[in-house]
This record gives C-alpha cells, structure tokens and sequence, in this order.
C-alpha cells in the first residue's frame, strides 16, 4: 500500500509539490518567528556577557539599568571598589539615540558610556583599537555599517571611530557605540545650549540664589548645573572565591543602592523585559499552527474525495480499512515532510537577511519537525473518517 500512496501522489505531483511548497513557507515563517524569539533572549545574554561584570549597581528601588532609568553619582564608584570582595568597578551609562554618521544617515544605537580598561569595555575588536583618549573616540558595532576613520554626530559633539567590534547590542538588537564616560554623561546628562543660556538667566534673575552679599553663589550654582556626574550603573567584577551574592549584601546594606547578581539581570530581561514579546510570538506561532493544519486537513480531504470511486474499488476487492487509512497517513505525513524541508532551507536563506538577529536552533528544528508530524497526522483524521464511510457499492453505482 506504501507504492499505492506513492502512485496517487506521483499521479497529482504538480498539486502535491505547490500545497508542499505553499505550507514549506508557512513553516518557515513559523521557525523564523521562533527564531526571533532565540535571538531576543541571546541578545539578552549577550548583554550581560560584553558587560564583562558579576554585580550591577544601580539606584535604589530601580530595575536598571536596562528595564528602567537609573542614575546614581558616579563618585559613588569609590566607595564600591573599597568593599571586601570587590576586584574592580568602573562606572557606565547606557541610553539609546539616533547616531548620524558623515553622510548624514542616522542609525539607531545604543551609546554606552565606558571607562577605559575597566568593566563594560569591548571584550574584542575586528579591527582598529580601544579608546585610549578621553575625548572624542569611538569603538562601533559593525552592524551599526561604521567603518574606521568615520566620524560620527552624537548630540552636540563629533567622534572619530577609532574601532570596530562585532555582537555588541543591547537587549532590543540594537548595535552599540562605545564613548568615554565623560563624554557619554555630557551626551546623556546635559541640556543643550539655549537651554542652559534660559537657565542661567533664571538663575541670575532669582534673588535667592543671586545675592548682592553672597559672592560667588551664583557663579557656584551655574557650574554645577553645566556639569554632570551622574551615570546610570556601576559595573562590579568580584574576587575569585567570593560568592556574588555575599559581596552584594553589604553594598545594598551600607551604600543604599540596589546591586543585581548576574541570575537577577537575566530575570529582569529574559522573563520580564522579553516577556511581552515572548507572548506576542506564541501567539503567532499557535495561530500559524492552526493555519498550518487547516491547510493539510483541506488539501488531504479533497484528494480523498477525488478518488472515492477508486477508494470504493479498494473496499469493494476485500482491502482492509487500516490499509486505506495508512494510505491517507502516509499522504499527509509526506505532504508535512516536503513541507518542513522546504521550511527549513527557506528560514536558513532568509534570516541573515532580518534587521534583528535570527537564531534558530537545531532542536527547535527537531521539534518543528515534529509537531508538523503531529499536525499532519490529526489533520488527515477528517480525510479517514470519510474514506472509511465510503459504501463500496459505490464502485459499480
């Protein structure tokens, strides 16, 4: 009956490939959209794996710095490197803005303020260096399509890319630029120009602050106001031997901050940064599952009741009702075999080509596969049903 199947297949191959075809699309998108959802979480690890850390350090009563806005001083890091336990910390600023390259087309980036040689640094570049001055470099993603000597608008002031790095993003795919973390906290922190001339003039109008007897207040009160010292986190690498978790209860006890562990920071963007997202894509993949195995219920019913009369021959020659209904099986099991691997090649060709990073996984390839087995085989149950009504006087009605 195997051949039987095979002969009915091989007599409507045109049909056959196109619905094989056809679902093989389906079940690309459906691999891809798990893919999507591969490449959020690895975005997220990877994250945390550039930041080269094993505390975060950030305003108290925050989920920062990546779920939520956090500023603390950035001399707050002086007092954190003196904690037992603490190997090395260094202060970091993370905001996401539209950085405009030399020929003026913007790309969206997440601008990371760093310290040199310390935590939060790229752990690699392709080419070029690391920033060694303190102003006006840059280290660039090369999905951000920055290429070494370019130079680069971020806010008021221009960098020269002096590195090229590769899978430093944020947790939402973005590709990341690295500056000193002066110029990131002037970046991030400080008012433009009018604004700060509108400030100054309030300032000089206020009496409380602008004193005949008082010399200097208002000079003291426009400086602190042209400068920033705040960043969004501290990055904290700790002892050898030194659990994570123990180094961290003091810094919440004694410096009032809040420190997240590296299992914290995951469960802060993996299950509630990502978790809308994940619901979103579960969604999609239950709807194109029902999608899929409407597709083969259809197809297979209507191959089935093309040929009731041949059916009915089967019956009518002493043919075993499992025997039909493992021609049908086999049927549908074929049409979701082509189906996959038409899949499969089609999201392997497509996904580099997606703006965010596709990951697709072999074992979610074997589950695909399958759940499109499974899918196939309740869809053909309708096809079976029928077949098996089918009166074998039929055959000479």
């Amino acid at each position: 009956m195997i051949s039987l199947a095979g002969r009915d297949i091989a007599h409507s191959a045109g049909k056959f490939a196109l619905t094989g075809f056809g679902l093989g699309l389906l079940i690309g998108v459906t691999l891809t959209m798990a893919g999507v959802y591969r490449g959020m979480v690895d975005d997220a690890h990877a994250l945390l794996n550039n930041s080269n850390a094993d505390l975060w350090v950030v305003q108290k009563d925050t989920q920062g710095p990546y779920a939520e806005a956090s500023s603390i001083k950035d001399d707050a890091v002086r007092s954190v490197r003196g904690m037992p336990g603490v190997s090395r910390a260094s202060n970091v600023t993370y905001f996401t803005m539209q950085v405009q390259s030399h020929n003026g087309a913007d790309v969206r980036a997440m601008v990371v303020g760093i310290e040199e040689g310390q935590p939060g640094e790229p752990g690699y570049l392709l080419a070029g260096r690391q920033i060694t001055r303190g102003h006006y470099e840059a280290v660039a993603d090369i999905k951000t399509g920055f290429a070494l000597g370019d130079r680069i608008q971020i806010r008021r002031h221009t960098y020269t890319v002096v590195g090229i790095t590769q899978r430093m993003v944020s947790s939402g795919g973005d590709p990341m630029v690295f500056v000193g973390i002066k110029d990131a906290q002037d970046a991030q922190f400080l008012k433009d120009n009018d604004a700060i001339l509108n400030d100054r003039a309030r300032n000089a109008s206020n009496p409380a602050i602008n004193r005949p007897g008082v010399p200097g207040l208002l000079e003291a009160v426009q400086a602190s106001q042209s400068s920033s010292h705040n960043v969004n986190a501290i990055l904290v690498q700790v002892d050898q031997g030194h659990d994570p978790d123990e180094v961290a209860m003091p810094i919440r006890r004694w410096k009032h901050l809040q420190v997240y562990t590296r299992a914290g920071m995951e469960e802060i963007l993996v299950a509630k940064l990502i978790a809308t997202s994940a619901k979103q894509i579960g969604m999609f993949l239950v709807i194109l599952a029902i999608v899929s195995a409407a597709i083969v219920a259809f197809i297979i019913y209507t191959m089935t009741m093309g040929k009731i009369r041949e059916i009915a021959v089967l019956k009518l020659i002493g043919t075993r009702n499992i025997t039909i209904a493992n021609m049908i099986l086999q049927q549908a099991l074929g049409l979701g075999l082509i189906g996959f691997l038409v899949g499969k090649i089609a999201a392997t060709i497509w996904a580099p080509v997606f703006p965010k990073y596709v990951l697709l996984l072999n074992q979610d390839a074997v589950t695909g596969l399958l759940i499109t087995m499974g899918i196939c085989a309740l869809a053909s149950t309708l096809a079976i049903r029928v077949a098996l009504k089918v009166d074998p006087g039929e055959a000479i009605g």
